[in-house]
């Protein structure tokens, strides 16, 4: 029965890949090779990318104390932090639009420093980021919970500090969920498009060029590009996969 779900995620994928790469591969090079299809992948990835690191130096300390502590309204912060996961995602664009638009509540603050929001790659950024950090948060929280406190207790009797004992011993041990948390947040930027195209429809990522592309000249113009984008995905995916693995090993 198992089988059934998989079948329907290959067939949609294999049938996209087949008539892209094996029927049409002109058209394909062709899209592919466009530097403005390129740009809109390379921002994709590198928006993605410093969104999740954002995603980690933030959610680390905040995934190891919920890990370690209980107290009152834990719960209620955990369904919190999923809140981005529940609500769709063209509402977190609009709020995130509301608050980081140049009149709006911070953005205001932000565009005296100099940092604009608003059709810009920190827009992007914020935009991945708040439908993404879940993703890593929950998976760095699995990890610390794992790793047994008498590790850390043992080693501040020895006379290591708390934090050389969470740096030597728990954040180690945790690492293969915090790599694991890191690739799906990535991953879930990557894919976003409902936040991001409220806040920040320019410059475009990948998936706003589809769209873009869908819209103009249907699956012509947007497929093969959709067809690239798989592709980087699951190969960055295999790689990642295998390092993680071997790095466990």
């Amino acid at each position: 029965m198992g089988l059934v779900i998989v079948l329907f995620v290959f067939i949609t994928l294999f049938n996209l890949l087949y008539k892209q790469l094996l029927l049409d591969p002109g058209n394909f090079f062709s899209i592919v090779t466009d530097s403005m299809v390129l740009r809109s992948i390379w921002l994709t990835l590198y928006a993605s990318f410093l969104a999740t690191l954002i995603a980690v130096v933030l959610g680390i300390p905040l995934a190891y104390f919920m890990a370690r502590h209980d107290f009152f309204g834990k719960q209620l912060l955990e369904a919190f932090i999923d809140i981005p996961i529940i609500i769709p995602h063209t509402v977190a664009g609009i709020a995130l639009f509301s608050l980081l638009t140049r009149k709006g509540t911070v953005g205001s603050v932000f565009e005296n420093l100099g940092i604009v929001f608003q059709d810009s790659l920190w827009g992007i950024v914020v935009a991945m980021l708040f439908v993404s950090y879940p993703f890593f948060v929950n998976a760095a929280k699995e990890g610390f919970a794992s790793v047994n406190p008498n590790l850390e207790r043992v080693a501040r009797t020895l006379g290591a500090s708390q934090w050389r004992s969470f740096y030597n011993i728990s954040l180690p041990l945790a690492s293969p969920h915090i790599v694991s948390g890191a690739i799906m947040s990535w991953a879930r930027g990557i894919s976003e498009f409902g936040a991001v195209v409220v806040i920040a429809y320019y410059p475009m990522i990948a998936s706003t060029m589809i769209f873009y592309r869908f819209n103009t000249g249907g699956l012509q113009e947007s497929q093969p590009i959709a067809v690239l984008l798989i592709l980087i995905c699951f190969l960055t995916f295999a790689l990642f996969r295998y390092f993680s693995r071997k790095r466990r090993r």
